[in-house]
Order: structure tokens, then C-alpha cells, then sequence
């Protein structure tokens, strides 16, 4: 009877609880009598918690009455985690736990608590979006890859916010009881088996912005206001009275990507808004945007943001255009 663990605490986040627990009490539908996963909630707080959405919820246990080991271990996240300060008897608990367990993580930001338990030293994980710079400033050790809706180092495993501890629990299930029972259970859900893309088709901007006032800064609101034009270095470079060279070097330096790099970025975000505001055709948009043509902008949202232009339309779109 493989054991699933799941620690929460007041404050958590209510659907990083119900999310991964649902898959795995769908998955038993599947399974009985062959397996049947054991579900166990463990607090980090006497009697009910208050979860960040008002709602209560009562842990089987607390956790320093809690030695079982777990097949399981996960950790959910919450809005009260970036900021908290650190439990050294539950950074203990954790580190025997997941030492323990067959496979230990987190959801959403529960990836700082593992990380004040010393439990993300050098390991690649991901967060939510929101939360993956403030955890990259905190634990500078962390191999953080922010674009990921999962990934897996060793035992450990991490998800994106919130509902990606869906899909991190459907990936689990898949390698331990099969896809078949996976897939019955997404569609149980009626969630996706797999989705596409990266965690950047959710944040608003991909594109980092300076002070307005400094010379990165003018630059950038220049670019914004021209998308649909040939943006070169020399262009550029003559905005502030500097040698492209030169200009090349200090927009580098001081918004940590070339000049390119920032103009696609922005032309992505551009793109973005307008595929969610509007029905017009993506050869409209690509041109206002400053893409080549319409291949071209498909091309680039592909590779920065792991999905095609039509799907992100398809998901997010305020305006479908009519079929």
C-alpha cells in the first residue's frame, strides 16, 4: 500500500492540497484490489489550518508526531512561504523524511521549505513563476530552471504553481502504476494528461524592464514604441549618442541580455496581448508586432514559450475569433 505524505501548514494553499490528493484517490478507482494508495495529511499546525482561501482543513497529524516513513513525500506551497522564517525542528523533520521516502518534492513554493531544510543544495528545481526569483536570490545554489511545469532530480521532484501539482502527480502515477491508469484519471479530471509549454505562457512579461530614466530604460520604452519597425544596434546606439559597440556593451551589462534578445522578448509580449485581446489573424499581429510574417512568429513563440501561437490563442484568448 504505497503511502502518499503531504505536508501543509497555515496559510497553504488549499487546490496544492486537493489537486495531487485527487489524483491518487482517482487512481485507487483504478486500482482496487491490486493497490490502493494510503493518503495521509500531516500538519504543520495544531488542529485545523486556515488555508490562504479561508477554508479549514484538518490534518491526519502533525508532523512531529509523524515518524512513518512515506513512498511519497510532498510539500504544498502557499503565499505565507517566501517570507517566513525558517523552522529548524521542521527543516529536521524533513531532511528524515525525504532521506526516507522513495520520492520527495514539492508544489508551487513549497520549494522553499524544502530549500531551508538544505533539501534543493544543488539540485535543479522549479517554483512558481511568481516566486522563482525570490528563491533564486535566497538559495543561490539552486539549479532553478523557472520554465518548467515539472522536473525531476534523483528523488526529488517540483512543480510549478498551483495546479502543476496536478500534472506532477499524473506523472508520478504514470511511472509507478501506468499510463493507462493516468490517463483515466486526467480524464477523470477532465484535466490534460500532458500540457504543453512552459510556465512563461502564464507570467505577464517575459520581458524585464529598466528604470525608465536610465539609458536601458529609454531604450526600451523607444523599442515598445516601435515593435513594428527595423530595430537595429546602430538605430539604437544613436538614441543615447553611443558607438553600437559600445551601446551593444552597456545595455548588456546592465539588463543582462543583448539588445536582440530584449527586442524578441518584447515582441513576443506584444504578440501575446494582442493573440488574447483581438481576433485578428496571426499575419496582423506578426506584422504589427514586428515578426517577418506569420512564420516567422510562430517559429519564435515555439521557442520561447514551448507552445504554438494557436494554442496559446485557443487558452487563453478574451475574443475567440469566429469560426
Amino acid at each position: 500500500m504505497p503511502t502518499v505524505h503531504l505536508l501543509v501548514f497555515p496559510g497553504v494553499q488549499s487546490l496544492d492540497v486537493s489537486g495531487p490528493l485527487d489524483v491518487f484517490a482517482e487512481a485507487n478507482r483504478f486500482l482496487l484490489p491490486q493497490a490502493h494508495y494510503r493518503l495521509r495529511v500531516i500538519g504543520a499546525g495544531d488542529g485545523a489550518l486556515e488555508c490562504s482561501n479561508g477554508m479549514l482543513l484538518t490534518p491526519h497529524s502533525h508532523y512531529s508526531r509523524t515518524d512513518e516513513a512515506a513512498d511519497l513525500l510532498l510539500v504544498a506551497g502557499g503565499p505565507v512561504l517566501v517570507k517566513q522564517a525558517p523552522d529548524d525542528a521542521l527543516g529536521a523533520w524533513l531532511r528524515r523524511q525525504a532521506q526516507a521516502a522513495k520520492c520527495y518534492g514539492s508544489i508551487c513554493n513549497g520549494a522553499f521549505l524544502l530549500a531551508r531544510a538544505g533539501l534543493l543544495d544543488g539540485k535543479r528545481a522549479t517554483t512558481h513563476w511568481d516566486d522563482a526569483a525570490a528563491l533564486q536570490q535566497q538559495f543561490p545554489h539552486i539549479r532553478l530552471e523557472p520554465d518548467r511545469i515539472w522536473l525531476r532530480d534523483g528523488k526529488l521532484v517540483t512543480s510549478a504553481g498551483v495546479t502543476a501539482g496536478i500534472d506532477l502527480s499524473l506523472a508520478l502515477l504514470a511511472e509507478e502504476a501506468g499510463a493507462e491508469v493516468a490517463l483515466n484519471v486526467a480524464k477523470r479530471l477532465v484535466v490534460f494528461m500532458q500540457r504543453s509549454g512552459g510556465q512563461s505562457q502564464f507570467s505577464p512579461y517575459l520581458t524585464p524592464y529598466a528604470e525608465e530614466g536610465s539609458l536601458v530604460g529609454r531604450v526600451q520604452q523607444y523599442v515598445l514604441a516601435h515593435l513594428g519597425e527595423k530595430l537595429t544596434v546602430g538605430r539604437l546606439a544613436a538614441l543615447v549618442a553611443a558607438s553600437p559597440r559600445n551601446f551593444a556593451r552597456m545595455f548588456a551589462r546592465d539588463a543582462q541580455m543583448t539588445p536582440a534578445e530584449f527586442i524578441e522578448r518584447a515582441r513576443v509580449d506584444a504578440a501575446r496581448a494582442m493573440l488574447e485581446r483581438s481576433a485578428l489573424p496571426l499575419k496582423s499581429i506578426a506584422i504589427d508586432c514586428g515578426f517577418r510574417d506569420a512564420g516567422h512568429l510562430r517559429r519564435v513563440f515555439q521557442k520561447r514559450l514551448g507552445t504554438s501561437a494557436q494554442q496559446y490563442r485557443d487558452s487563453f484568448s478574451a475574443n475567440p475569433p469566429a469560426a
